[in-house]
């Protein structure tokens, strides 16, 4: 049995079942424990998985198995009354399919679950009650994937032999581990992706292609009462790839009312219709909300926008942390599919021309295949919710320093590329948007998830032989 004083975490071969040891008070009358207390356990790693449905069951006899079952929610499960036998298979696609992990549960002790990862519970002893929190409200018509309680392959121990068990015929009648297919390990379609029109939603539409993806044709985040009337009643997570991303444009005075509309107003109203129906939002913000004097800031550095379009998207970011279940993503320097500074560069260097870049502000680079790769990676892992910052990794560079890098893989010289200082290149452009000079994000928090980015001059050249 196990005894806490205060609730603890176990991390187990599956990644994202988590197992908590909870703290149960008792004397001569009984027992008390806090079975679910959201601030307490989030701050020692549980997701804030947003429960929406709590349901019990009880079980008369010892020896009731039930399983293998992977739903498509998260689930919490602890004991109210007697001793369980639980144990878990991933049925996630990826590298651990078919890993098993098995806990004896009783008041003590719960079990945080994954969608995908198949559950199986055994009583051992008569009058056993379940209680479990789901994100999704039940439903006869969810789809679930299933797997055999006796599947040699996994092998569980029941300490209960099934052939001495009580087991439904269903629950017999489930396919072993070879004709199991796999829970896709990215969100399934019941994610939604809007602005698929840009570099962002591009990278994101091939990285999740079974999400449902909406262009700004199909939904205009400036549209109010199209927002308002998104169905999400049948979606897990939103990821919003829409912005108005044109940062001297948003300094006149149309530009400025379509990135507050967009930026700011379109993102509140999207995180309201998010909490509404119980979704995980996924928001992408900037470096542009800092005003690049800190060295690499981190997460939690004060929002200090110098211009329009930071400030808009430093007020869509305020309006995306009150939600319970977000990521909100910050990044910098985006190169994707379509128009960029990277392509420009090429372009520039196959006509001959010798550019004045700017080489006193500094950063990474953040490729859309790379920011894909990190959504899917959180999303997929149960994260803790907040806030991230996501670009590549590696030795940041001034756009002076990645302009020359550009020019050399096309046979030009580097010293083609003239550096000015962002002062000169907005008085001979006739000004531009104020900038971060230091746009270098701290990307501890990310990493502690288990990604790790890849050196942006890699990314670099491997993009320029991509779209050679």
């Amino acid at each position: 049995m196990s005894v806490s004083t205060h609730p603890a975490i176990r991390h187990t071969a599956i990644p994202g079942l988590l197992v908590v040891d909870l703290a149960v008070h008792g004397d001569s009358r009984g027992w008390f424990k806090e079975n679910w207390q959201r601030a307490k356990m989030t701050d020692l790693g549980l997701p804030d998985f947003g429960p929406v449905q709590h349901s019990v069951a009880h079980n008369g006899p010892a020896g009731v198995t039930r399983g293998v079952h992977a739903e498509p929610w998260d689930k919490f499960v602890s004991i109210v009354h007697g001793r369980a036998f639980g144990a878990w298979v991933d049925l996630r696609e990826g590298p651990t399919f078919g890993t098993v992990h098995t806990e004896q549960l009783d008041e003590h002790t719960a079990v945080f679950v994954p969608r995908g990862v198949g559950n199986s519970y055994q009583t051992l002893v008569p009058e056993t009650v379940y209680s479990y929190l789901v994100n999704a409200h039940w439903s006869p018509d969810a789809a679930y994937t299933m797997l055999n309680l006796a599947d040699e392959t996994v092998a569980i121990p029941w300490p209960v032999p099934l052939s001495e068990a009580v087991v439904s015929d269903k629950d017999l009648a489930h396919p072993r581990l070879g004709a199991v297919a796999p829970v896709p390990a990215a969100p399934s379609g019941r994610t939604v992706v809007l602005g698929a029109g840009g570099q962002l939603g591009r990278a994101l539409s091939a990285a999740l292609p079974s999400a449902r993806v909406l262009s700004r044709a199909e939904l205009d985040l400036t549209d109010r009462a199209a927002v308002e009337a998104l169905d999400l009643s049948a979606v897990d997570t939103v990821i919003n790839a829409a912005a108005f991303t044109q940062v001297d444009r948003a300094e006149t005075a149309d530009g400025r009312r379509q990135a507050w509309a967009a930026n700011a107003t379109g993102v509140a109203v999207l995180a309201a219709a998010a909490a509404r129906h119980g979704c995980t939002l996924v928001h992408y913000s900037s470096d542009y909300v800092y005003d690049g004097t800190g060295q690499e800031p981190g997460e939690d550095e004060p929002l200090a926008p110098l211009g329009v379009y930071g400030q808009s998207k430093a007020a869509g970011d305020l309006a995306v942390s009150v939600l319970p279940r977000h990521y909100l993503l910050r990044t910098s320097w985006v190169v994707g599919e379509g128009g960029n500074f990277v392509r420009t560069m090429r372009r520039l260097a196959r006509e001959g021309v010798e550019p004045r870049v700017v080489d006193d502000q500094v950063g990474r680079l953040t490729f859309t295949e790379e920011l894909a790769r990190a959504t899917v990676h959180l999303l997929a892992g149960h994260a803790a919710y907040g806030t991230y910052h996501v670009t590549n990794g590696g030795e940041p560079g001034s756009w002076a320093q990645i302009a020359r890098r550009v020019f050399a893989h096309e046979g030009r010289p580097e010293s083609a590329v003239h550096a000015v200082s962002a002062a000169e290149y907005g008085a001979a452009t006739g000004g531009a948007a104020p900038r971060p000079d230091r746009s270098v994000l701290d990307l501890t928090r990310l990493r502690e998830t288990g990604f790790e980015p890849q050196d942006q001059w890699a990314a670099l050249e491997g993009y320029l032989r991509a779209t050679d």
